[in-house]
């Protein structure tokens, strides 16, 4: 089912006659996909360009979580996904003996509509996506060709020389992967953080119902640190560490794959592998994501172990909060120095987020025996009887947020309109939520709908957008295209005043 955000009028703005497309997307993984389709959607001409020319058909990621969720609720493709994850609400770390050393968890649904984590298999998501994009009249996408040059186009745009020939474009962004070619032509400084171990990566389908319990296991285990996870229904994942004795080689042999699955009673009789291969996981960031009109995503701009498991939820962040700022620059609605926001808003939660996996890491690959039981005794001494939840994503502290403001830089919640999320009836973009009867000066509404907004009464808001409201104890809430709080009101009054800073903030202080 697609929604009233589909289709968006595209404003008068002549392009340059000789471009190919407004937007140039390098990569077509699911960071590239959901960065066209959202561009697409609002009106964006995209070109997305991949170098392979057939959809990768094995699996990667396998996890998201509720603010990936949502996103991809934008993209049109909600509904199929749900039906294609697992949900997951316990991840537990054991040691090498079964101890419990941490348990973390939220059953349900989040207040952003979506269960916290959600269990899926890479290529599936990208099939949908794929669909959703060839549905959409303004997205091109073009396979098998690489990038092999930037440049400029003569007219304040880019041209990228390819293997087809040149693509020319007002803006491109890289969402290459971690061997990105767009970021290594644009050569940006890259902060290594140092951490470097190599795991063996398998993932098997699984003949019968079988479940596993917890769902989600680290055993923190000093003779061999090993994760277990869902790979979305009917599959599962396992890494096992790569000890200091043994060769890439050695640990990646089919037979020795089976040896370390049977602990679990997985075994050809009921199981077959999909993919089993040694990767070397890292955790780095570019200290550069823009240069003038090029710009990077995902594991072009950050790269991190997957403990956390935040590796793709971060890149899909970064796609919705690129998105709503291109189509501003591109229509004249905002000048390009609405661009340097993207960087100042992503890179502390990407940082942090790499950060925080790495940190998980240094417990995880622990091989000293004795380090291993100081670490346990006291994790294990914080376990309680329920899981405990999982910290809260960083608010965004600096940029198109009104600082100062309640509930500014948080993600809003996800009502529920009569049973229908409130993103499948109002869609998604800037809306200014109110439980009042709305009261806004006539030329600032006007100038809001200009930018794509809307003000949405709620008449009977669930449980959770209620107690949003009343914990912050306003009555308005200006929510971004990607779901942050830009910043909230007491009144009618109050709100007009937010809508006026929002215009200064996106750069058009003309007079209201």
């Amino acid at each position: 089912m697609y929604h009233d955000w589909d289709v968006v009028p595209r404003p008068d703005r002549p392009d340059r006659p000789d471009r190919t497309a407004e937007v140039a997307v390098v990569g077509y993984g699911p960071v590239g996909a959901t960065l066209s389709v959202l561009l697409a959607q609002q009106g964006r001409s995209v070109v997305a360009i991949e170098r392979f020319p057939t959809p990768y058909r094995l699996p990667r990621a396998v996890h998201f979580d509720d603010e990936a969720g949502r996103i991809f609720q934008a993209c049109g493709i909600g509904a199929a996904l749900r039906r294609m994850t697992d949900p997951v609400d316990t991840y537990e770390w054991r040691n090498g003996a079964g101890t419990t050393l941490l348990r973390l968890g939220r059953p349900g649904h989040s207040p952003l509509g979506w269960p916290m984590s959600s269990m899926f298999h890479q290529p599936d998501l990208e099939e949908a996506l794929d669909r959703r994009a060839r549905s959409l009249p303004l997205l091109e996408v073009r396979r098998g060709v690489e990038v092999v040059a930037l440049g400029d186009d003569g007219g304040g745009g880019v041209t990228l020389s390819t293997t087809a020939g040149d693509v020319r474009a007002a803006c491109a962004v890289g969402c290459d992967g971690a061997d990105s070619t767009v970021a290594r032509l644009l050569a940006v400084p890259v902060r290594d953080l140092g951490f470097h171990y190599d795991w063996l990566v398998v993932d098997v389908v699984v003949d019968s119902d079988r479940r596993f319990e917890p769902p989600n296991l680290q055993v923190c285990d000093p003779r061999r640190p090993t994760t277990l996870v869902s790979g979305g229904p009917g599959r599962r994942r396992w890494e096992f560490m790569l000890l200091p004795h043994e060769t890439a080689a050695e640990l990646d042999g089919e037979g020795r794959v089976w040896q370390l699955l049977a602990p679990w009673d997985v075994h050809p009789g009921n199981a077959r592998i999909e993919r089993h291969a040694v990767y070397t996981f890292r955790a780095r960031y570019a200290e550069q994501w823009r240069a003038g009109r090029v710009l990077l995503a995902g594991d072009a701009a950050h790269l991190m172990p997957p403990f956390a498991g935040q590796g793709m939820c971060a890149g899909i962040r970064d796609a919705a909060n690129l998105a709503w700022k291109l189509d501003l620059v591109l229509t004249d609605r905002a000048p390009e120095r609405l661009l340097d926001s993207y960087q100042q808003e992503q890179l502390p939660a990407a940082r942090a987020a790499v950060e925080a996996s790495v940190e998980l890491g240094r417990v995880i690959c622990v091989l000293d025996a004795a380090e291993a039981e100081a670490r346990d005794e006291v994790l294990s001494a914080s376990v309680g009887p329920a899981p405990a939840e999982a910290p809260p994503p960083p608010r965004i502290e600096d940029g198109v947020v009104d600082a100062g403001s309640r509930g500014a830089g948080e993600l809003f919640v996800q009502a529920s309109v009569n049973g229908v999320p409130f993103d499948d009836v109002h869609g998604a973009g800037w809306r200014l939520v109110t439980l009042d009867e709305p009261a806004l000066h006539t030329g600032t509404r006007s100038w809001f709908e200009s930018i794509g907004g809307k003000v949405v009464r709620l008449t009977a808001p669930d449980g959770s957008c209620a107690s949003w409201f009343a914990r912050h104890t306003v009555a308005y809430a200006l929510q971004r295209p990607d779901f942050h709080v830009f910043g909230t009101a007491a009144d009618g009054e109050e709100a007009t005043a937010l809508l006026r800073r929002l215009r200064l903030h996106l750069g058009a202080p003309r007079p209201m």
